[in-house]
């Protein structure tokens, strides 16, 4: 079996962004090779990796694209000036370090802001807002002008570390912690006599409009489809109705969420002893699950959590058991498949 720490570290490395997950879609599918019938990426850059040649069709995905910055121009002085990719709050920038993906490889830079010294009284009672910051190259201002132009992508830095009691944290858990969840569910059904074709998706910009699941699912055609994302982990000051255990799967459900397969993981979790606990999306679940229920005629969708800390940020934390835990219930709903399985989905 794969360390799958060290997977992450590799793949939360590498640059993806949404809409330019090229460099991590390449590794995920040399991933998946060794352990599936094929492997492609397809022309939006997601990887669709099968195993299986017979039976239901069942459409597994996580994303692979992650939340970032993008140059919008080059002062005089040299300084970086920025937008957001995705959903980056302005807030934990500050005094962070970034790469700059300029045309001749990556270069660190770090996100600068003027500090409370030289702000005014009225200016330090708010917030830093992302027009006010920039990233400092620590280059002379002709040498970034010539390596960085508007577009160039710009991704956080926060390498994966190990701490206490099984926990992770790094950036860009959200959302290749489940990417690696998936490839361990790949390695558990490799050895399976399976009377499912399964197919996992690494899918692209789910960060902006999950179009990378739209094309995919609409692709696939897929008879089942189960979307694997992460939740908010208990933390200091949440509402507990808000957030779960760092050490549980967690299993949503609501009107994206087909309440018969719902209903069959919690008791699949329940008979392979897999701690399981409920979450409530009473409209959209801002997942994947969301883009792949609606694709073609109305696909029957299941969503599985990763609980995790301090999401959008390079800190993101989460348990490794859990990852452990949903990849051994996802593999048993797949391998305990066969030519009933629209059984499970009737009422």
């Amino acid at each position: 079996m794969q360390d799958l720490s060290a997977f992450l570290a590799t793949i939360t490395a590498l640059r993806g962004i949404s809409g330019d997950e090229g460099p991590v879609a390449a590794a995920i599918a040399e991933a998946f090779r060794p352990l599936c019938d094929a492997v492609e990426i397809d022309a939006m850059g997601s990887v669709i990796a099968r195993m299986g040649d017979h039976g239901p069709r069942v459409l597994m995905t996580a994303h692979e694209d992650e939340i970032g910055l993008m140059a919008t121009d080059v002062e005089e002085d040299g300084a970086v000036r920025f937008t957001r990719v995705g959903g980056v709050d302005p807030r934990i920038l500050p005094g962070s370090r970034v790469t700059v993906h300029t045309e001749q490889g990556p270069m660190l830079g770090v996100v600068g802001a003027l500090p409370p010294h030289l702000l005014s009284e009225e200016d330090r009672k708010q917030n830093y807002k992302m027009e006010k910051l920039h990233v400092d190259m620590g280059l002379p201002a002709e040498r970034v002008r010539a390596l960085v132009h508007p577009g160039t992508p710009i991704t956080l830095y926060g390498p994966l570390k190990p701490y206490e009691n099984g926990r992770f944290a790094g950036k860009t858990i959200d959302d290749r912690g489940c990417v690696a969840m998936m490839l361990r569910v790949a390695e558990l059904l490799q050895k399976r006599k399976l009377e499912a074709q399964v197919y996992f998706v690494a899918a692209v910009q789910e960060e902006v409009s999950g179009r990378g699941i739209e094309t995919s699912a609409y692709r696939i055609d897929p008879d089942l489809g189960i979307a694997i994302d992460v939740t908010h982990g208990e933390m200091p000051g949440c509402n507990p109705d808000s957030v779960h255990p760092l050490d549980k799967v967690v299993l949503s459900e609501g009107p994206n969420i087909h309440p018969r397969l719902h209903k069959h993981l919690m008791e699949l979790a329940a008979r392979i002893h897999v701690d399981v606990k409920t979450s409530v999306c009473p409209g959209a679940t801002a997942t994947d699950a969301d883009g792949l229920q609606l694709a073609r005629a109305g696909v029957p969708t299941a969503l599985v959590e990763l609980p995790l800390k301090y999401m959008h940020t390079t800190v993101e934390m989460y348990a490794e058991s859990a990852l452990e835990e949903g990849a051994r219930l996802l593999a048993a709903f797949v391998a305990g498949l066969d030519d009933q399985w629209e059984e499970l989905l009737c009422y």
